[in-house]
């Protein structure tokens, strides 16, 4: 079992703002229910999902004006032990909302504001004077204006002279700039897996060779491929397997990925093996589907889709 903290790194957080209506008619003026807010951006709803399943993460972020304030009051209000750094632009809001009468949700996702070069650095500097050392950082969601694109392979260099396992969940050239600096852990969908590996398309008896070919250029030491409905697949060095999802009646995709990142490193942070603890990856990630609006998943259900997993998964993966 590892001794140093977990650490999340968000530098593109959100105050998430959602609310339903009964149905959404262009030009009306819509009645909405009351407001609910909680605290966005992938390493936060990670810490949050972490600290739900018994762990004691580090949440560090970016906070500033009002909006900023508020989101650090709701991470703080969930147990998450928090590190932040002042910006001098206002932290972004993002709005959803689900329509009752159709089930359907619309996702309002508004752009991050500009970073100035000196906060960049102070982020860098946060990084670089952790103590204790932690035992993973798990850097997640998009870089905002003003951050070069290599900002996360700064990370990970920052992560090697540490001795932590880095793990980096993004996208496009952020995403590879990680990789080439070399990660401990990588979660990409199909479509971001396509990209690493310099293709248009994957097919998907392609997926675990493509995989297994960026463990070998050494730019991670295992890949856990996202697919959604479908579960996941686990790719080592000499371990291919697919874990099914459970079946659910999903609700909202918001945080799930979050929530299945966090199922994974809190199982391998406690020294379990890579199949445990992407079975409670699956677990995690499906359980939150079942909550609508942002919301995260509920241990109960975890539990009984890791009992699923655990009676009926090897069947399903084998068919």
């Amino acid at each position: 079992m590892a001794t140093g903290p977990i650490v999340t790194l968000t530098i593109n957080p959100a105050l998430d703002k959602s609310s339903n209506v009964a149905r959404i008619v262009p030009d009306n003026k819509l009645r909405c229910d009351a407001p609910n807010f909680e605290a966005g951006g992938g390493g936060i709803n990670v810490a949050k999902a972490i600290h739900r399943l018994g762990g004691n993460p580090v949440a560090i972020f970016t906070i500033g004006g009002p909006t900023g304030h508020r989101l650090h009051k709701l991470v703080k209000a969930e147990g998450v032990g928090t590190m932040v750094i002042e910006t001098k632009q206002w932290t972004r809001e993002n709005f959803h909302v689900l329509e009752t009468s159709t089930g359907f949700q619309y996702r309002f996702g508004m752009p991050g504001t500009e970073m100035m070069p000196t906060e960049v650095r102070s982020i860098l500097e946060t990084m670089e004077e952790l103590d204790p050392k932690p035992a993973y950082i798990i850097a997640s969601g998009s870089l905002p204006p003003g951050v070069p694109v290599d900002f996360y392979g700064e990370i990970a260099k920052i992560a090697h002279k540490q001795g932590a396992k880095f793990i980096a969940d993004t996208s496009g050239d952020a995403l590879r700039y990680a990789t080439e600096a070399g990660v401990y852990l990588l979660k990409p969908n199909i479509t971001e897996l396509s990209e690493l590996v310099g293709v248009d398309k994957l097919e998907m008896d392609e997926v675990d060779d493509a995989a297994r070919a960026l463990i070998i250029r050494g730019q991670c030491e295992v890949v856990v491929v996202s697919m959604g409905a479908m579960g996941a697949m686990l790719v080592t060095e000499d371990q291919v397997e697919h874990i099914p999802a459970p079946p659910v009646q999903p609700k909202s995709t918001v945080g799930a990925g979050d929530s299945m990142l966090a199922g994974i490193i809190w199982t391998l942070y406690q020294g379990k093996s890579f199949r445990e603890a992407v079975r409670m990856g699956v677990a995690c990630g499906t359980a939150a589907t079942m909550n609508a609006g942002s919301e995260l998943f509920k241990m109960q259900d975890v539990n009984r889709l890791m009992d699923w997993l655990n009676r009926y998964g090897k069947r399903y993966s084998a068919s």
